[in-house]
């Protein structure tokens, strides 16, 4: 791959590509960059770039001629090359969020030039001339486009084959499929009374896998709950088979009953810990769980409980009169395994005549909204909100929402 960057400060721009490991890469050959000065490229004597903009204001603006005259310079360089036309991406404020996967967009081109720049921006007609589209970093301002372009650069580079020790080096970095990173732990195991979680010093590979990966998930749910959605909208849910140990029976008799609300009492005072104050949490024992339960029967519902090995874990309700389906709880011991994920497409199945069923939950339960997002659920509307200023059971303002099962809305 070959980088150009179009700068009125190329010293700036060479020294950060010539250190630590792009340095190291671009000396094994591995791309080719190349820093070029604006200002080579004035034609009047005092080899200036810029002037007052058009329509008045503050702040000057930089010449379009200069920059045109570099970028042509660029373009002939890569054909002597033989190399394409260089994809030619300007610096600007206005332009779209950069992203990783425009990162990894952008790493497959074979030449890519980024235009920095400076004072109030770029004459447009230059922008309009030879650009290929517009990035912005974030949504603040810089002095100059210097700092935007290396973060471009390094990103793109470090895609290249190659350039990193190993490809896992960036296929398991933050934003690589959508979601951040897991937590990183090093030497030694207990640093000031604080121990690396336990299960990576297990040399286990499967069940480190698996704690990095809810890790990862948890930490983008709570963090980006933005990223998390989208990752979710963009993975559907597929089921795994049950396990010759589980079964999912109606409730029928007083035992089943009471290991129901046992599960129903443990995992949701799990959810609700830090939601609710700990009186109202202390009022959902067993006992106020199975009158709930007792008192959704009697309206309609049918609840199932389901076991591993002879073990109650998990139960699910469904209301045939409206299409609702309900209390999906998984007790916190057998959490992780997927349980959840197949009891919600069992009872999806029960409600044959309600082909949009539909589920309630609330907004601050991001596991419980990335399971139904990607098993086909889609916001409807706001059924309720809890307010701490005119809720005492409520410590943080949430809002229960409705959603409704769309699976032809799932995206690939």
């Amino acid at each position: 791959m070959r980088i150009d960057i179009v700068t009125l400060f190329p010293d700036l721009c060479r020294s950060f590509l010539e250190a630590s490991i792009l340095g190291r890469a671009a000396s094994r050959g591995l791309f080719e960059a190349h820093c070029h000065q604006i200002r080579d490229y004035t034609l009047n004597k005092q080899r200036q770039t810029d002037d007052y903009p058009y329509g008045g204001g503050c702040g000057m603006v930089l010449y379009a001629q200069p920059v045109a005259d570099c970028l042509r310079e660029v373009i002939r360089q890569c054909e002597e090359q033989g190399r394409p036309r260089p994809h030619i991406v300007f610096m600007t404020a206005g332009g779209q969020p950069y992203t990783q996967k425009i990162a990894k967009r952008l790493a497959k081109c074979d030449a890519l030039t980024l235009v920095c720049g400076h004072y109030e921006g770029i004459d447009e007609r230059v922008i309009e001339a030879f650009a290929d589209e517009e990035i912005s970093i974030g949504d603040y301002v810089l002095t100059g486009g210097e700092l935007a372009s290396l973060v471009v650069a390094d990103s793109v580079l470090r895609l290249q084959p190659g350039v990193l020790a190993e490809a896992q080096g960036y296929q398991e970095e933050s934003h690589w499929d959508g979601l951040l990173e897991y937590p990183q732990y090093t030497r030694p195991e207990v640093w000031e009374g604080r121990a690396v979680p336990p299960v990576l010093l297990t040399g286990d590979h499967e069940k480190i896998g698996a704690w990095r990966a809810r890790q990862s998930h948890q930490r983008t749910a709570a963090r980006r709950p933005d990223l998390y959605e989208d990752w979710c909208m963009r993975h559907p849910l597929r089921p795994g088979r049950w396990k010759r140990s589980e079964r999912a029976e109606l409730i029928r008799t007083d035992a089943a009953l009471d290991a129901a609300a046992q599960i129903y009492a443990a995992a949701w005072r799990g959810m609700c810990g830090g939601i609710c104050t700990p009186a109202y949490i202390a009022e959902h024992d067993a006992p106020a769980m199975r009158a709930e339960l007792e008192a959704d029967r009697a309206g309609g519902w049918a609840f199932y409980l389901h076991s591993t090995a002879g073990e109650p874990d998990a139960l699910v309700g469904v209301c045939h009169k409206t299409g609702e389906i309900g209390r999906l709880y998984v007790h916190p011991s057998a959490q992780g395994r997927g349980i959840g994920a197949r009891l919600l497409e069992f009872a999806r199945k029960k409600l044959p005549e309600h082909p949009n069923p539909w589920l309630a939950v609330l907004d601050c339960n991001r596991p419980a909204l990335g399971l139904y997002l990607r098993a086909g659920y889609r916001f409807d509307s706001v059924l309720r909100v809890f307010d701490p200023q005119n809720d005492p059971r409520a410590l943080q303002l949430c809002r229960e929402l409705k959603y409704v099962y769309a699976a032809n809305k799932i995206r690939d």
